[in-house]
């Protein structure tokens, strides 16, 4: 089946493989900061809770010419680079075509969720083009992170999760979100193992703060609760902020207990909703004051030139560089 540009394969009842993949890289993706539900397997492979589903991706980059080499693709005989020189030949052909295995899936979900989830309709390698040509920090920070994609992720979770990213590491994140979702999510088996999709947030506006607290989530447990009895009386409503400009978006936002600039900003760019954003953490901040600033900087002059020079592809500049500076870890010597 061809669908926009991809072709998509039922490999048996449960798994599918999309081709034609580019610009895609799964580490890049799902170890970036942008999410909290996807964990890494032996196989390279990454499972995770979105959308109401569970499902396990694979990805693996075609070897060009070489018929030779044949990797075992969830039993099915492909021509894919073998797993251990997996990453060394995606760093060498960043925009070689590779196959994407999504595992406990079908061609109905691809269309109706994981094409717009994955951002499979946006056109990558013209965006790295654009901000690669803005300058050498940018792309360095491209080179360096040439498989990011920017999620989609369901808006009330993005927002619920990056309240409980505030002062916290990406570890207690994901176990937080990983409780909440255990006590108030529903149930999902997946290869003998339990899941839990991520609470509606009628669900989640019930809940007793004592119970959200015991969740792992600490002093925010009254913002995530005050905010979602807010939400679920539609005080935010996503449509409504796509409506917005971007600062109104923002400011709305930030009416909701617990939530500022960085988490309205995380929350607007990750669930898709605006992509001019540039959500500033203690890594952007360090990246840009170490490398473009050569100073110490005040948010609202980030902001502004960020703004100024990355105009409307402010978020995507900010993933890269984020990813960037935490793995190099620029500037965490201060």
């Amino acid at each position: 089946m061809e669908y926009k540009g991809y072709t998509i394969t039922s490999i048996d009842e449960n798994i599918i493989a999309v081709d034609n993949i580019r610009d895609f890289n799964l580490v890049h993706i799902f170890e970036c900061g942008q999410c909290f539900r996807w964990y890494k397997q032996k196989d390279g492979s990454y499972t995770g809770v979105a959308k109401g589903k569970v499902v396990n991706i694979l990805y693996k980059m075609k070897m060009g010419n070489d018929e030779n080499k044949v990797e075992q693709g969830y039993n099915c005989e492909v021509h894919y680079c073998e797993n251990e020189n997996q990453e060394k030949n995606n760093k060498e052909n960043k925009s070689q075509e590779g196959t994407l295995y999504i595992k406990n899936s079908n061609m109905d979900d691809f269309i109706s969720i994981w094409y717009d989830y994955l951002d499979l309709g946006r056109d990558y390698d013209k965006i790295k083009q654009i901000l690669s040509a803005k300058d050498n920090i940018m792309k360095t920070a491209v080179e360096f992170g040439y498989g990011i994609r920017l999620l989609k992720q369901d808006f009330y979770e993005a927002l619920i999760s990056f309240i409980i990213s505030a002062n916290n590491r990406i570890p207690m994140i994901m176990k937080a979100v990983a409780a909440i979702s255990e006590r108030f999510g529903e149930k999902i088996l997946f290869e003998d193992k339990i899941y839990y999709t991520f609470p509606e947030i009628s669900k989640l506006a019930m809940a007793d703060m004592e119970e959200i607290l015991e969740c792992k989530t600490g002093f925010r447990c009254k913002y995530i609760s005050s905010t979602s009895k807010l939400l679920n009386e539609d005080v935010v409503v996503p449509p409504e902020l796509c409506e917005l400009s971007t600062l109104d978006a923002r400011e709305k936002l930030k009416q909701l207990p617990g939530v500022g600039n960085k988490v309205a900003d995380c929350s607007l760019l990750y669930s898709g909703i605006k992509y001019d954003v540039f959500p500033t953490d203690v890594w952007v901040k360090r990246v840009m004051e170490e490398l473009y600033f050569k100073r110490e900087a005040s948010l609202k002059e980030i902001q502004d030139f960020a703004a100024g020079h990355f105009g409307a592809l402010a978020g995507f500049a900010q993933q890269y560089l984020f990813y960037y500076a935490r793995e190099n870890k620029i500037g965490a010597s201060k």
